[in-house]
């Protein structure tokens, strides 16, 4: 009699009777057959307790699948399904670990037998759940699985961390690295594929840029390989556009420079179900062995691409910092340092006019505790300050940089050129083969031949097609190199500053420059502008600059012009001092010509004297004090103005004067009748003076 067979009742004996079968892994099904035979037996402990062999449901769906957790058993969580629903009058597992690895889903598993009133059959006995007895020990047994299973990746664990240890643990290999005969890291011996891989290092030595690396290969039509790990041609090279993505993995990639490394991710569980791969940083790594192997980079390389891959990054860590030059005007974006708290300043720009105008902030206080700007400095006037620095530091080794540029355009163009030629051959190389089997097929076999005969085709059409996208590019290549570059070259050696101030000269060009130069540029922003430039190397260089002037101070006349009008007002009216400007050529502050009303703007502006106050100063009379002095009416003294015999001088457009004290020889006055009997007024003057103008 079957132990435990009392436990069976009438009720269980209604319900159906659920034998769940699995092995971890495909190998397992295949290898260890006699472990699923056992499995399936079960089913004959079922019969024997009463259950007819129709009523007894075989759940194998999780073959070849891992017990560690339910998210991925979809036959575990059909079983606990019906077991939910009370469908189940017993569960059959050969033991505990075919069910469940995990103590969450085994004493889930159990909580739901025990509501339900379900069985639990293994190959000791039968257990009811919702016995205190029967539960405590398949708990313990739940613990005993788990614990196995803990135990079995320990060992698998340390064995991996041992060999790993070494530097001797095969692990798949990025693209360009492969494994030889004696599993020894080697270079990929498909030449195309080492060149593709030696070009983008060299590209991003240039550039600086990962994104700039992918526009290279995308504007010179190149294609990046990538070698297949799973699917139907696993093990097979492709071809396919670089991505940002990939470029850079493979610049983080330690194995490219010849490192080992294990341990740069760790995987978690995720709620949902599956896991989840987070890396770790570099000193978290497990092992880490520079120079195990050969690679395309050495070490220091790798290290500077890192750097550099920092530097470009947009915020990094505390404080913002060196990002890749963009298209903006401002030269000096990402090179800046704040002179007052040492964080990276970033750049605004205004557009007065319509014209874009640098302005560099420190505003990483601001933005994290809203505090005032740290400082702000308008950035035209050290850009040109430093631009200046520049075509002096860089005239007398113009031609030197003038052939490197020429060596490095040309060695561009033929790795380039280089790399196309083997698309070529690669091309031509498959047409070939699909033409041997082709040719080898029996003809009369119509099915193979014809579609060997279309792939043969195929193959024909991208030969042609990659020989054409040669020609196209090499000519395209050998116009601008032979042309175009060596003009620029040549003139870059002969008139560096030229090429420099030329309008035409891209920003990010005019920035990628100024960065082959400078590291760095702290400002100080105080009663003037203080420029530390730091160069590549260590040499450094202060610049001293005034304050940029605000947009009321650019609006003022120019001092030099105040002081003329200062110097004619003592001899003209406001009215001919505008003419003389005017003709003079010179402006006002906005570049409008002078009237009498602007110059009295001026003078009023900057506190100058009028014409009638100067006069005044130097003694001169008005009108009403000329009469009285001479005894005679107004009119009379502007009579005698006329006639010369007064000296006056206008003082504004009215023409109205101040007069000279008259001294001995003033004018006299007699009357005498006219024809018409009024009184007239006739002056006399004495015999001395007549004929006086």
């Amino acid at each position: 009699m079957n132990p435990g067979a009392s436990k069976v009742t009438a009720d269980h004996l209604k319900r159906d009777a659920y034998l769940y079968v699995r092995q971890s892994t495909l190998r397992q099904v295949l290898e260890h057959t006699e472990s699923t035979k056992r499995q399936y037996g079960l089913r004959q402990r079922a019969v024997a307790l009463g259950w007819p062999a129709d009523r007894v449901v075989v759940i194998d769906q999780d073959q070849g699948r891992s017990a560690a957790g339910a998210a991925d058993r979809a036959g575990f969580q059909r079983l606990v399904g019906e077991v939910g629903m009370g469908h189940a009058g017993i569960v059959l597992g050969l033991e505990v670990s075919r069910l469940a690895r995990s103590s969450t889903d085994w004493h889930r598993l159990l909580e739901i037998c025990a509501l339900t009133g379900t069985l639990i059959l293994d190959e000791d006995g039968i257990y009811d759940p919702a016995h205190f007895n029967d539960r405590l020990l398949l708990g313990l047994k739940g613990t005993m699985s788990e614990a196995e299973l803990h135990v079995l990746r320990a060992r698998l664990r340390g064995g991996i961390q041992s060999k790993a240890r070494r530097g001797e643990l095969k692990m798949p290999l990025p693209t360009g690295l492969v494994y030889d005969e004696a599993d020894r890291v080697v270079r990929d011996p498909d030449r195309q594929v080492q060149a593709a891989v030696g070009l983008f290092f060299q590209t991003f030595r240039r550039t600086g840029s990962a994104s700039a690396t992918v526009g290279h290969f995308r504007a010179e039509g190149l294609l990046f390989p990538t070698r297949l790990r799973s699917g139907p041609h696993k093990g097979e090279v492709v071809f396919a556009p670089l991505e940002h993505s990939r470029a850079l993995r493979i610049l983080q990639n330690p194995r490219y420079a010849g490192g080992f490394a294990f341990g740069r991710t760790r995987t978690r569980p995720h709620p949902g179900g599956g896991c989840r791969q987070k890396r770790v940083p570099r000193e978290e790594w497990q092992v880490l062995i520079p120079e195990a192997h050969p690679g395309y980079i050495t070490w220091a390389e790798y290290e500077e691409n890192l750097r550099r891959l920092r530097e470009n990054a947009q915020a990094y860590g505390a404080e913002r910092r060196r990002s890749p030059p963009r298209e903006g005007p401002a030269l000096l974006q990402g090179l800046l340092l704040c002179g007052r708290c040492g964080l990276r300043m970033t750049v605004r720009y205004n557009y007065p006019g319509g014209v874009p105008s640098p302005m560099y902030v420190c505003q990483r206080t601001r933005i994290q505790r809203g505090e005032p700007l740290c400082q702000s400095v308008p950035g035209t006037g050290v850009d040109e300050a430093v631009g200046r620095l520049l075509v002096e530091a860089v005239t007398p080794l113009s031609l030197e940089v003038a052939l490197e540029v020429g060596e490095e355009l040309s060695a561009r163009a033929e790795e380039v050129d280089r790399l196309r030629r083997q698309h070529v051959e690669r091309a031509r190389y498959e047409a070939e083969l699909a033409e041997r089997r082709y040719r080898r097929v029996d003809p009369d076999h119509r099915l193979v031949a014809d579609a060997l005969e279309a792939e043969w085709n195929e193959k024909l059409r991208a030969l042609a097609e990659a020989q054409q996208a040669y020609e196209r590019e090499r000519q395209a290549d050998a116009g601008l190199i032979d042309e175009e570059r060596r003009a620029d070259i040549l003139s870059l050696a002969t008139d560096f500053p030229r090429l420099w101030q030329d309008p035409r000269t891209p920003a990010r060009q005019r920035k990628q420059m100024a960065r082959l130069l400078i590291e760095d540029v702290t400002l100080i922003k105080d009663a003037r502008i203080t420029a530390h430039v730091r160069f590549r190397g260590g040499a450094t260089r202060t610049l001293t600059l005034p304050l940029p002037r605000s947009a009321a101070e650019l609006r003022k006349t120019d001092p030099g012009v105040v002081r003329r009008i200062d110097e004619l007002l003592g001899e003209h009216s406001e009215g001919h001092v505008a003419e003389i400007l005017n003709a003079e050529g010179l402006r006002t502050g906005v570049g409008l010509p002078f009237n009498r009303h602007r110059v009295g703007r001026v003078r009023r502006s900057y506190g100058l004297q009028t014409r009638y106050q100067r006069l005044r100063t130097r003694g001169l009379l008005t009108l009403d004090e000329m009469a009285r002095e001479l005894d005679v009416e107004p009119q009379t003294v502007k009579v005698w103005r006329a006639a010369g015999l007064l000296k006056a001088y206008p003082y504004n457009a009215r023409n109205e004067c101040l007069y000279e004290p008259p001294g001995p020889d003033r004018p006299r006055k007699h009357t005498w009748k006219g024809l018409s009997g009024r009184r007239q007024e006739e002056t006399s003057v004495p015999s001395a003076s007549r004929g006086a103008v």
